[in-house]
């Protein structure tokens, strides 16, 4: 009898492929849909040292319609998705008041609606393949509301309370809903130095390898975990921007943000 399979989206590279990894060690089959082909055969490459099967879909998947259409190819060709991985999104430096409008609906879209459309209509398939699982990468900025990542903290935001109600409201189906929520994760040069400039020592301390959140994100969604949050610091750091009243820590940044900008006439 074949293996299960698990659908895994932006399983081409960074925390996707992390996750891919940590499925293809259990040996999960695996669907990984990405916007780039040429990515995407490259990770099937080195996921097939595992001895899995590994199926390729390239999909925009902000995109009306690229939900469905990922649907109708795994019921065409016999895939019994097993577990769900919607980690496809974008972030980048800018935001809101830097961005045009047709960017921050594009992350709008990636960030949201491609989790929301995907897991709609894979849900057939994982209730047929019960007991099954859905983590969503959200993050920790999707804890509080943060000025310096707006739209992206919103989006992520979504993405935890959306996997709060549908935990429960899958529960008697035999599905578990995990929401993986990672502290910086240096997939890119540029995220490190983002990171850094945003958060300084503090950025670093929290940071986790990729492999690490992979791994971690696949152990806890197994056993059925809620919120996922890799690193001791971090996990910590959830707990803290749980408790605290929303606007706290977009008040700390603001005045940190002020305590270090340069005095007026100085250079």
């Amino acid at each position: 009898m074949e293996s299960p399979f698990a659908l895994v989206t932006g399983g081409s590279s960074g925390i996707g492929f992390a996750i891919a990894t940590a499925l293809a060690k259990r040996k999960f089959n695996l669907v990984l849909v990405s916007r780039d082909m040429v990515k995407l055969q490259v990770a099937r490459k080195a996921l097939e040292a595992f001895e899995v099967r590994v199926e390729l879909l390239a999909f925009d998947l902000s995109t009306e319609g690229a939900a469905t259409e990922i649907a109708d190819w795994c019921v065409a060709n016999s895939i019994s998705v097993k577990i769900l991985c919607n980690v496809a999104g974008i972030g980048g430096a800018g935001d809101y008041l830097s961005l045009s409008i047709a960017d921050t609906r594009y992350m709008i879209h990636l960030n949201t609606d491609a989790a929301v459309a995907l897991t709609y209509c894979l849900l057939p398939l994982l209730r047929k393949s019960s007991p099954a699982y859905i983590l969503h990468v959200s993050s920790l900025a999707g804890m509080a509301p943060l000025q310096a990542k707006n739209i992206y903290s919103a989006t992520k935001s979504f993405l935890l309370f959306f996997s709060y109600s549908l935990r429960y409201q899958l529960k008697s189906d035999g599905i578990s809903v995990s929401c993986l929520c990672p502290g910086p994760v240096f997939t890119k040069p540029g995220i490190e130095s983002e990171t850094m400039a945003k958060l300084g020592w503090l950025g670093k301390r929290l940071a986790v390898p990729v492999a690490e959140v992979g791994e971690t994100a696949v152990r806890q969604t197994l056993r059925g975990k809620m919120i996922i949050v890799p690193g001791r610091l971090a996990y910590w750091v959830s707990v803290l921007m749980r408790l605290a009243p929303a606007n706290f820590f977009n008040w700390l940044y603001h005045a940190l943000r002020v305590h270090k900008a340069p005095a007026a006439g100085k250079r």
